[in-house]
């Protein structure tokens, strides 16, 4: 792994869904932007979506055997163990051939061995964490890091508040460059501009609990033919939707736009976000720390749904720091069922709720994130030398 020039040298350590890779990709896209001649490496966790996302952005990346614990069975731990020591072997003789004058960690199971290898050899460390309750890996890696950049205020009940700095969390840097117009970007899903269009998104990987509500939900969607639905259902789930809308239907589904549910477009995954932003008046998510940056940055009212699959329950305080700012609406996923659907159908046909919703988000937007995430890395390599 020889190095081809004299420019920074930098190691970024992260993955395992959408929302950290995104923002991965963006401090790597804006360290570029700063210091072209930059090389950048990412480690990553072998069979995870960040082994194909990151080579498609243009980056080398290498895998980690990597997995993440069993909290609910703990006797199936023990290949985790495993598997994370030979991670950290791995991680050593990666940091030891790149020789990365800094090393980046944006959360997910790679970054914990990498930096925490990196500190162990002196290599200074910079970790980012995007929600609003520290995940226990970082708060173990912000014993060595220098930097700790956050999206959140409070975050000095997880970390040394000397080494905190407020950054925000990076967002895909296509979103804020899109200049597409609402019009424009419903008529390119094969809607009709003078309607409403809700966008369902259950993150890269899909989100049972909305999908399910949705499925359930299929006879009321048809029946609304005045509000329009574009609905990514993640790669896991799209089959089992497909045969859903095909029973209810007796159509089977060929293509995003569902002929016999003329306002539905389903999808696993939607490559154009930018577009479907610009052409959603209301957003239905989990609260993923990602997301919710982008729905900031975008100004776009929205309806959270917690997923409590994840760990320290983080999403639930990631969507309650937006509630109790009233810059969004909280449906519990054990409510979602029954609630979900009414509450976004009431919710997209007040205007005034939309525009209260959508003034208040804005307010907690930070902008540059990556940019300025970015210049802490190179100021790291800059204090070291």
């Amino acid at each position: 792994m020889e190095t081809k020039n004299n420019g920074p040298r930098v190691i970024i350590s992260g993955g395992g869904t959408g929302g950290h890779i995104f923002p991965a990709v963006s401090i790597a896209n804006a360290i570029k932007e700063l210091q072209p001649d930059a090389e950048i490496l990412f480690v990553g966790a072998e069979g995870r979506m960040e082994m194909q996302r990151v080579p498609d952005a243009g980056y080398k990346i290498i895998g980690l055997p990597v997995a993440g614990f069993d909290r609910k069975r703990l006797w199936k731990n023990f290949a985790v163990i495993v598997k994370l020591l030979r991670s950290q072997w791995k991680a050593r003789r990666i940091v030891k051939e790149f020789q990365p004058q800094v090393a980046v960690g944006v959360g997910g199971y790679a970054s914990g061995p990498t930096l925490k290898v990196a500190g162990m050899m002196g290599v200074p460390t910079l970790i980012q964490e995007q929600n609003s309750y520290a995940g226990v890996t970082n708060k173990l890696l912000a014993q060595k890091a220098c930097k700790i950049c956050v999206a959140y205020d409070g975050m000095e009940k997880f970390f040394p508040a000397e080494k905190i700095i407020m950054t925000g969390n990076p967002v895909r840097q296509n979103l804020l460059a899109n200049k597409q117009g609402r019009e424009e970007a419903v008529a390119s899903f094969g809607f009709n501009p003078e309607k409403k269009t809700i966008l369902i998104l259950g993150g890269s990987l899909g989100a049972r609990t909305i999908n399910q509500t949705l499925i359930a939900a299929l006879d009321t969607i048809k029946a609304h033919s005045d509000i329009q639905f574009i609905w990514q259902t993640g790669k896991i789930y799209i089959q089992q939707i497909k045969d859903a809308i095909t029973t209810a239907t007796g159509e089977a589904v060929r293509n995003p736009r569902i002929p016999a549910i003329p306002n539905l477009y389903v999808t696993d995954f939607i490559k154009d976000m930018a577009s479907a932003y610009a052409a959603a008046d209301l957003v239905i998510s989990r609260a993923g720390a990602g997301s919710i940056s982008e729905f900031c940055l975008l100004h776009k009212p929205v309806i959270l749904v917690p997923s409590p699959n994840v760990a320290e329950d983080h999403q639930t305080k990631n969507a309650l720091a937006l509630v109790n700012k009233e810059a969004a609406i909280y449906v519990k996923d054990v409510d979602a069922m029954e609630q979900l659907v009414p509450v976004a159908l009431e919710t997209v046909a007040d205007d005034k709720r939309l525009k209260v919703l959508s003034e208040n988000i804005a307010t907690l937007a930070l902008p540059d994130s990556a940019t300025i995430i970015a210049k802490e890395v190179l100021k790291l390599i800059d204090n070291d030398k």
